[in-house]
């Protein structure tokens, strides 16, 4: 399944690489063909690039699930008012890749979303968590509450993302997407154990970050 966030990027390239085969068709023109061949190859790595797998996601009410495909860059201590002061911090870098579609980590609440303009540095770079353009979301589960990021790199310059303040988010959905390489965060208070250390390979909707222990 491709995801409609692609759909016309992989329309325009299609059409790009029709309208150059049928001119060096007609024309008998090398350029044309080169062209054709060029915007093939990109038609077929965007279907690839915004494919949107299949995914069950764990029905276990207490798991904190991943929010994106990729590979965990660290695991940190961090302190953030709106989980309730100290908690661990867990970033995901996506390369071009993984799969880029953005999954709801756990049943909840949105009690914000803000999006937050900056710059492009790359996203496995520390300072890409502060630096670069994001987007941030805080939401009340049962029993607290967490902070999740979707971060663009040097390759992404466009967040996409359908969340509201007080929507209602179950886990596994589907709420965005951020084009061409990124990075993902979790901020989760002390109730929350993080089962996940650097170097592991995650999957949004599949793989668990973290288990609530109360």
């Amino acid at each position: 399944m491709i995801t409609s966030y692609g759909h016309k990027f992989i329309i325009t390239s299609l059409a790009l690489t029709v309208l150059c085969c049928l001119w060096a068709a007609f024309r008998g023109s090398r350029l044309f063909f080169v062209l054709a061949v060029l915007f093939a190859v990109v038609t077929a790595f965007l279907t690839y690039f915004y494919r949107n797998p299949a995914r069950q996601p764990n029905a276990d009410s207490g798991a904190v699930l991943s929010t994106a495909d990729g590979r965990v860059l660290s695991v940190e201590e961090v302190d953030h008012k709106f989980i309730g002061g100290k908690g661990r911090k867990v970033s995901i870098f996506l390369s071009i890749f993984d799969a880029h579609v953005n999954r709801i980590p756990i049943n909840g609440r949105v009690d914000y979303v803000r999006y937050n303009p900056g710059k492009f540095f790359r996203a496995f770079e520390d300072k890409a968590s502060t630096d670069n353009e994001n987007v941030e979301v805080g939401l009340t589960f049962q029993s607290g509450k967490m902070v999740f990021k979707i971060i663009a790199g040097i390759l992404a310059r466009r967040i996409e993302y359908e969340l509201k303040d007080a929507q209602t988010v179950t886990a596994g959905e589907i709420f965005g997407m951020i084009h061409f390489g990124s990075r993902a965060e979790l901020f989760l208070p002390d109730n929350v154990e993080i089962l996940v250390t650097k170097g592991d390979r995650v999957k949004a909707g599949i793989s668990l970050i973290g288990r609530i222990t109360d």
